[in-house]
């Protein structure tokens, strides 16, 4: 073997790289003990850019493409040092692969509340959360700007230092945007353009872009969203004094419907409650178009709903009698039972009730006839 073969086999004849790691950002292609042959071909593939670094100075950076590594392809490293063909060339330079797609999927988000003053609340504690991707827009000053001499640069590396600045530029556009808490859900699109084109100056002082930006969620603590669900209830209830009087009713007559006593003392006991806390409540004065409201007027011009009549107990018919010339009663059986026993009732009295056709005797009546069947005969003397 030739002494050329020996150290022909120290050259370097094709440059590339593939990855498949997703989350890399620059590679260093492995240059120690070589160097780069003359005319060796150079492979960029299409979301990569190569970054040739010579003594520690930035030479050239080649998009996609296929080169040939000849004198007319590096204008600069030429002017940085003279290279002779063949081995004897003494050019060494060390090669980086920059990833130029985009990084998709990174999470942002505010560690501790943001303070703000909301215009219908006044001071507010918010949070934020969103994704966004990030790409390299200039490889020359990614790396000198971030990277160095780093041999494997990967996203996360970077991703805590956008996020901070993310979350900066957040913090104070939702500050001074004046936007109310509960249009920002409804705002979210134009407060990811704000904040986007307020972080992209930072941004591109790195070399990166940051072609989409997404808020996902902007939320309040939970103290203050359950508050925010009762004043939702109240108003989807309306008017706080009319569903009073609703309720009210419905408990009374609920109650009165009840079997046995109990029911209808308990639904006694509740209208009393309620009435008097609906009192109390009318006398409260209302702020009205000119300030507070008297409890008078305020009385005057709320309604008061009637309660229901308490239904009619059903199964018993009650009769008018002919009693000394008039009309008189209704009266229940057991009334009528009384008046046979008082000798003003007999069965030729005449009775009339509702959907009766015309008076008719008592004893013409099968329903009363049974009332003279049952009852004893009067004392004699």
């Amino acid at each position: 073997m030739s002494i050329l073969d020996i150290l022909g086999g120290e050259f370097i004849e094709i440059i590339e790289w593939t990855d498949d790691s997703r989350d890399t950002m620059v590679y260093r292609f492995p240059t120690v003990g070589k160097a780069i042959k003359y005319g060796a071909k150079l492979t960029v593939r299409e979301g990569q850019a190569a970054v040739f670094v010579h003594e520690g100075q930035l030479a050239d950076v080649f998009g996609p493409g296929l080169y040939l590594l000849e004198t007319n392809n590096l204008p600069v490293l030429t002017r940085l040092q003279h290279w002779d063909h063949g081995f004897r060339s003494p050019f060494k330079s060390e090669i980086y692969f920059v990833n130029t797609t985009r990084f998709t999927d990174l999470k942002w988000g505010t560690k501790n509340p943001i303070i703000a003053r909301d215009p219908e609340f006044g001071p507010v504690r918010l949070r934020a959360f969103g994704t966004y991707s990030m790409r390299v827009t200039d490889p020359a000053r990614f790396m000198s700007e971030i990277v160095g001499t780093d041999g494997e640069f990967t996203r996360d590396e970077i991703s805590f230092q956008i996020r901070n600045v993310i979350v900066q530029e957040f913090s104070r556009m939702i500050a001074g945007s004046g936007i109310p808490v509960l249009d920002m859900a409804a705002n979210t699109d134009q407060l990811g353009k704000m904040v986007a084109r307020a972080i992209e100056p930072v941004i591109a002082a790195y070399g990166l872009g940051i072609p989409e930006f997404y808020i996902e969620n902007i939320s309040l603590p939970e103290a203050v969203e359950a508050m925010l669900d009762k004043r939702s209830s109240m108003g989807i209830i309306g008017d706080l004094d009319r569903f009073a009087q609703y309720a009210a009713s419905e408990a009374m007559l609920n109650a009165s419907q009840n079997q046995g006593g109990a029911g209808a003392g308990m639904g006694a006991g509740m209208g009393a409650a309620i009435g008097a806390a609906m009192g109390m409540g009318a006398a409260v004065p209302r702020p009205g178009p000119w300030g507070p409201q008297p409890a008078a007027a305020v009385a005057a011009t709320t309604a008061q709903p009637v309660p229901p009549p308490l239904p009619e107990r059903r199964g018993e018919t009650v009769w008018h009698v002919a009693l000394e010339g008039e009309a008189q009663g209704p009266y229940g059986r057991g009334h009528l039972g009384r008046l046979i026993l008082e000798g003003r009732f007999s069965r030729d009295t005449l009775v009339w009730t509702p959907g009766q056709d015309g008076w008719l005797p008592a004893d013409d009546v099968p329903e009363l006839a049974q009332l003279f069947t049952t009852m004893p005969p009067p004392l004699p003397g």
